[in-house]
């Protein structure tokens, strides 16, 4: 038996008012005054990648062995690099091993889907679990429609073959050159395309046959679907879609628009991902998506459903928003409005890439070293373990501090400096079990934070090279926040 083994998503605790949206931009575009809602709105030090690994932690939990994972395929459509391996970073920010399989993956809306077909079929090759993700982060014009409509979010799955939860039972395919939205290279925006074109012409043609096919390989009929998930942010869009198909309109799974949006290439992983929180064993989905023809998968709910929870789930990451209703931020984190600076805001930030790469451990997965004489951990780790009194050399082992509890000793928010995001928050961070590091502070909201307060640990921006059009990564501390009752 082939299927997921485990699921996860995030989605960034901002999520931005429509409302604040159309108020902000009425005098250009009144027809957006009625819009209600909130979308989920990356924090500027969010991206793809991040989001990513934020969903894979989700997916895997805090466990120190993940040598099981032996492949990595990464989908979006708004990777950072060009050329490098996304992929590659968000292997490295998760210890993974460096002899895995990691590969980038985009250029259309359903590549999430095709991922999880590719890993059913490496896992039914004999190369181990795969861990598909999801993650976009798309940037739209402002006062349009999309600005409304998407949102950032990211997915990940599990696929293999032991303690499977979802067993994987078939898969239809259309891929075909129905353009219904492109960006061309160098290009931030999409350009879209007629509304009613797409509907009729483009999904209304394109994913039925998709879903029979899928349908047919799985040996199920349509009539027997107890979930459907289309994501879409044309209205009732999902439901005419399952009518078409022959799918009951109660199997309709909820999109999460009016909550977070469409994040677009991860939206159908991780409404599936929210879905198999509360699927019971024996239930039958089917999740299609549009884009460049059509794809869709069918899996069958397992009794290990019973026994699996991700880290947080997509649920706890959805009702954990703060709203936001500063427009002028949003667009200064989607770098769509360029603020003063000031003189402190010119320092050139270029990365050492020989010494990022001795020191790839420490700065992607946050790997300390702890003395196996004294027990000490030591951050960044060294060939020297520096106690007191008792210098000892080649002792330190690698101690992952990444999935441990840690609490702030000190602390400073200040404006004097620029930050993206005053006032900029940061302080000396102490972990259980031993280590201390100075770090940056992230998603908090003044006065939310004092000496002694819990923290996690979070992958994110540290900063960017916009010279050279290179993005650092290193890792965050955020107050850790009560788990909603499930």
């Amino acid at each position: 038996m082939i299927g997921i083994t485990g699921f996860g998503g995030y989605v960034p605790r901002l999520r931005l008012a429509r409302q604040a949206v159309a108020q902000a931009n009425a005098w250009y575009a009144p027809q957006f005054a009625g819009r209600k809602g909130t979308r989920s709105m990356a924090n500027w030090d969010e991206d793809s990648i991040t989001m990513a690994v934020a969903a894979a932690r989700d997916c895997l939990g805090p466990s120190e062995d993940r040598r099981h994972v032996r492949n990595v395929l990464l989908a979006s459509n708004t990777l950072p690099f060009a050329e490098r391996l996304n992929a590659g970073v968000v292997a490295g920010a998760l210890t993974l091993d460096d002899d895995i399989d990691a590969v980038d993956l985009g250029g259309s809306q359903r590549v999430a889907l095709s991922a999880v077909a590719d890993a059913v079929a490496r896992v039914g090759a004999g190369q181990g679990d795969v861990l598909v993700l999801a993650a976009d982060q798309r940037k739209t014009r402002a006062a349009s429609a999309q600005e409304l409509d998407d949102g950032d979010a990211a997915a990940a799955l599990l696929i293999g073959k032991n303690k499977v939860l979802a067993e994987f039972l078939g898969a239809g395919t259309l891929s075909v050159d129905f353009v219904d939205h492109f960006r061309a290279v160098g290009e931030d925006v999409d350009y879209a395309w007629e509304e009613r074109w797409v509907r009729d012409e483009g999904i209304g043609k394109l994913v039925p046959p998709a879903v029979a096919a899928a349908l047919r390989q799985a040996g199920v009929t349509a009539a027997e679907v107890d979930h459907f998930i289309f994501p879409s942010s044309f209205a009732k869009m999902d439901a005419q879609l399952a009518k078409a198909c022959g799918v009951r309109p109660e199997a309709v799974v909820d999109a999460l628009l009016d909550q977070i949006g469409d994040s677009g290439l991860p939206h159908g992983l991780l409404m599936l991902a929210q879905l198999l929180e509360r699927a019971t064993p024996g239930q039958l989905i089917v999740v299609a998506q549009f884009g460049s023809g059509a794809q869709a998968l069918v899996f069958r709910v397992t009794e290990a459903i019973r026994s699996f929870r991700p880290a947080r789930g997509v649920t706890e990451w959805v009702a954990r928003g703060a709203e936001e209703r500063n427009y002028t931020k949003f667009l200064a984190f989607k770098s769509q409005l360029q603020l003063e600076r000031g003189m402190r805001g010119e320092q050139d930030k270029k990365t050492a890439l020989s010494t990022a790469w001795r020191h790839r451990s420490a700065l992607l997965g946050l790997v300390a070293g702890r003395c196996e004489v004294t027990g000490s951990v030591h951050f960044p780790p060294s060939r020297l373990s520096y106690d007191p009194g008792r210098p000892l050399q080649d002792t330190q082992k690698p101690y992952k501090l990444a999935d441990r509890a840690a609490r702030i000793l000190s602390w400073s928010a200040e404006y004097l400096s620029y930050h993206p995001a005053p006032p900029h928050h940061y302080g000396q961070i102490d972990f259980e079990g031993g280590g201390r590091i100075l770090m940056d502070f992230t998603d908090l909201d003044v006065g939310e934070v004092d000496s002694g307060t819990p923290m996690e640990m979070v992958f994110r921006i540290k900063d960017i090279d916009e010279r050279r059009h290179f993005t650092r990564y290193f890792w965050k501390a955020t107050p850790v926040r009560v788990a909603a009752a499930r």
